[in-house]
């Protein structure tokens, strides 16, 4: 028998915020995530950053939005993030 907490479940997917790069594509696009990270013998923060694409399914964004992305299943060859929120930016 299921519990009320098993079938309540909040996503456990990991979530990233970014920028979006690149709104171009239909129904994809292009975020630019960075993290600071820190050196291992320097102990100076260093800045890396990935381009990830993600499934945008209204093309509700714009280059420039801040945006929240969540990990998903592969939905194509290089999509396997979704948009979950877009928290604004280009004004």
């Amino acid at each position: 028998m299921m519990t009320q907490t098993e079938t309540n479940q909040t996503s456990k997917a990991r979530q990233v915020t970014g920028s979006v790069v690149s709104a171009k594509m239909d129904k994809t696009i292009t975020v630019l995530v960075e993290r600071q990270l820190q050196h291992p013998f320097y102990k100076k923060y260093i800045r890396r950053s990935t381009k990830m694409h993600a499934h945008d399914e209204e093309n509700a964004c714009k280059e420039g939005d801040q945006v929240v992305i969540e990990e998903c299943r592969p939905i194509s060859k290089s999509k396997s993030w979704r948009l979950v929120q877009i928290l604004g930016g280009s004004e």
